[in-house]
Parts: C-alpha cells; structure tokens; sequence
C-alpha cells in the first residue's frame, strides 16, 4: 500500500462533514474511484463516490431515516443527502460471480477497503481519498496516473470477463486521457472483443459517445479498429480501402481518422466524420483513366449511417442533424456569394450551416493538398455568413416582413396555397429581386396569387 501526503485539494464542505461524521462513529469512509483519479490530474471532479466500512443499516443510523435513501441497496449502495448535497456511499464488498457479464451474483459486504479496491476496474480508479486529504493506494495508481497508463486492477482477463463494458471504459480513458494500454490489457482487450455483442445498445453507446469526444480518441480508433467492428461492421471495408483518386492521399478509414482530428469534440460533428463516408467502398467506380469515383456516398453513408445510428438507440436529435450533415457534407457552396449564402441559410438554418462548414473543413484537411484551395472558399463563405447574420439579412419565414394572416388578409384563401405564395416570396427576397418590405411584399403576393388560378 502506498499512502500520500495530502492533496491539494478542498473536498465540498457537505461531502466532508459526511465522511468525518462517519468516522466519528468509528468507521472507515473515503472518496473513491474517477473523482479520486481527477483530482491527482488537477480536474474539478463532475461527482464523488464514497464507500465505506458501514452497512447501510449502520448508516441509517447514524444519518436518520429522512437523509438516507436506498438508491441501490442490493450492493450495498444507499443516498445520504446533506445540506440539499447528494452523496453515493458504498458499503465496503467482495463481489462474486458475474454470470450476466455485468452484475455479480451476490456481494458480500466487507470491513476492508483492500477487498473493496481490488474488485474494481482500473488502478487509476481504485485509489481512495479520505477526509484529512491523504491517498490510500493498494494498486500503483499513482504510479500508472504518473506513467499514463491504463491497467487493470489484477489479471484483465477476469477483470474483462465480469464485465465487457470494461473494455470500452478501458479505450475511453485511453481516448480522454491520452494514457497507454498495459501491454495484457491491451491484449485481452483484442482477445474479449466479442463478448461486446452481449451488452446492451445503451451501454455501449454511452461509453463509445463519450470515446468519440476525446481528444486522443483518433490513436485509439485506429489501434483498436477491430473491436469498433464489433458493434459497427459496417466500417470494416473501410479500412485499406484506397481510393485512386489525385484529391486523396489516404484510404476510406485512414482519410476519416484524419477527419475526426481536424474537427472540434462535439458529438455530432464527431460522429458525422466518423460516418460520412462509410458508403464509399459499396459505391467505388473507375474510370477508363484509373481514377476512382464515388458517385452517390452521401446518399448512401446517410442511409448506412441511419441504420446504425437507430441500432445503438441514439437520440432522434443527435441522430437526424447527423444524417443531415453527411447528406450535405459534399452540397456546393460555390459560387461564394450573398444570394448562395442566404439560400444555404435557408435551407439549414444558421447553426446547421455552421456545423457544415466545420465538417466540409474537416473533410478537406483530410484530402491531398490539391484540395486546400477549397479552404480559402469555406473561408470566404463564412465571412459572408457572419455578415448575413450581422445585417439581419431575410433567409426564413420568420425573417418575411408578411405572415399568413396578412396573405388571408389579401384575399388568398387558406390552405396550400399560402405556403405556395409565401415559398415564392422568400425565394425572390433571398434572390434580391423583392425588397422586403410590407408594401412590395403585398403588391407581389397578389400577382403571385393570380398567376396560380
């Protein structure tokens, strides 16, 4: 065991009166786990888990039956509420069988923290904090923290077999981290690979989410390519798949990775480079010169990439802006003028717009350089965009200086035909052959109106 000096570190005021008051009643009870491990990497912990010798019985004692909630009383995990705080405590235990690959069968509650930290996953989380600041460590924590490493606590091999979401949590502490995998975890990390397919679409989608967003998350979808095929074949004939063509210097996969880096960690715009040509390889032709094509892959990667998405249950709005972005990832933006930058507002709307030049930058970083001078047009577009917006320039319906019941007002009546006049109106704004303004806006909705009867 290795104990520390104290942290430099202030733990919440109500999470501190918790963890001395059960002291004071003569047991043991320290912060463990992922809060723990940020706060040695000078992180502001999102949570705090704190497990202790007590039972819960002996912690409804000593909290009250008000404060005291049994949020997971099945392994010994109760809700201690201080001050409007919520603290999770556990009950020291030794877990036993995990015959569903993610619960133990049974746990037996234990008065030792040693039992209790070499049940858990990594050694990076199983370090334990205790109120006076010090770090008890059984498991070289700090010395794999110090190394970047990650490294199961024991033999990987049981360690992956109690729970196959270890192996994506092992990857995504690798991907947000930056750490290396031990060379055995690695290894049985590759070995346990299919046991994957036993999860839940939940499970593995709240992991890989969050692996997808990490800033070193291109390393590890390329080392552990094979493991992501496990839950997303379809991104198999990717890799190796080269693409003949004097705009690209990578294949289907390799041009992709190098996508995913030259975009910023947000979820969507993440997935949609992880995606967006996942239809290539289903759709290659070459011409009589030797140069590769892929007609049609937006098409084609939305509808992939749509089957995918709604297999690992992601939410509708996530998913929908995701489709979207792959379908117009290759939508032209030339010429780069206000009339094409208004009519693309129209047709995405501002924060879809931006999302789109983020992923066509992207797209273009990841191609040869014969492509760069797509760079200085995105830029160009942009600069236009930013002053569409700051001159409150018409590209919606709402922007029209008329509505529907100023078009009733005229005379038109009710129905489809509205939609027809006002879609006529909007396009000859945003063409700048309509000023919009109230009176000419009416005067042309009448002529609208009588060319349609």
């Amino acid at each position: 065991m290795q104990e520390t000096e104290k942290v430099g570190y202030t733990l919440p005021d109500p999470l501190k009166r918790v963890l001395k008051r059960i002291e004071e009643h003569g047991f043991e009870a320290y912060v463990v786990g992922g809060a723990v491990r940020d706060i040695l990497l000078s992180k502001t912990p999102d949570d705090f888990d704190v497990t202790t010798s007590a039972t819960p019985e002996e912690l409804l004692e000593i909290f009250g039956e008000s404060n005291w909630h049994p949020t997971g009383i099945r392994h010994g995990t109760v809700t201690i509420v201080e001050d409007g705080f919520p603290v999770e405590i556990t009950t020291f235990r030794v877990d036993g069988d995990y015959t569903d690959s993610r619960h133990p069968d049974e746990v037996r509650f234990t008065r030792s923290l040693k039992e209790d930290v070499m049940r858990r996953d990594f050694t990076i989380n199983a370090m334990a904090l205790g109120e006076d600041g010090r770090i008890i460590d059984y498991c070289d924590g700090i010395a794999d923290l110090k190394a970047g490493k990650i490294r199961t606590v024991g033999d990987p091999k049981k360690r992956f077999e109690e729970d196959a979401l270890r192996i994506l949590r092992g990857l995504r502490f690798s991907a947000e981290l930056g750490f290396s995998i031990e060379e055995e975890t690695s290894k049985e990390i590759l070995r346990q690979k299919e046991a994957l397919c036993h999860l839940s679409v939940e499970r593995i989608w709240k992991e890989f989410s969050r692996l997808l967003c990490g800033a070193y998350c291109v390393p590890v979808l390329r080392k552990y390519f094979d493991v992501f095929t496990v839950f997303i074949p379809e991104i198999r004939p990717m890799k190796g798949f080269e693409q003949h063509n004097p705009h690209h210097i990578y294949d289907v996969w390799e041009h992709t990775l190098v996508s995913i880096l030259s975009i910023r960690p947000e979820l969507i715009l993440r997935l949609t480079m992880l995606l967006h040509d996942i239809g290539k390889p289903a759709c290659f032709e070459m011409d009589d010169e030797g140069v590769g094509h892929f007609r049609g892959h937006m098409k084609i990667s939305a509808e992939m990439a749509d089957v995918i998405l709604h297999r690992l249950k992601v939410d509708t709005q996530t998913r929908e802006t995701t489709i979207l972005l792959i379908k117009a990832h290759d939508v032209a933006m030339m010429p780069v003028t206000l009339r094409m930058v208004r009519r693309r507002l129209a047709q995405y709307g501002e924060e879809n717009l931006r999302r789109l030049l983020e992923v066509k930058r992207a797209d273009t970083l990841a191609h040869s350089s014969q492509s760069a001078y797509r760079l200085k047009e995105l830029q160009n577009f942009e600069n236009l965009l930013d002053q569409a917006i700051q001159e409150k320039m018409c590209f919606s319906y709402a922007d029209l200086e008329i509505t529907g019941k100023d078009l009733i007002g005229l005379g038109i009546p009710a129905g489809p035909v509205i939609g027809k006049v006002k879609k006529q109106l909007l396009d000859e704004v945003i063409d700048g052959n309509l000023k919009n303004e109230k009176e000419a806006l009416n005067a042309r909705a009448i002529g609208i109106w009588t060319d349609l009867k």
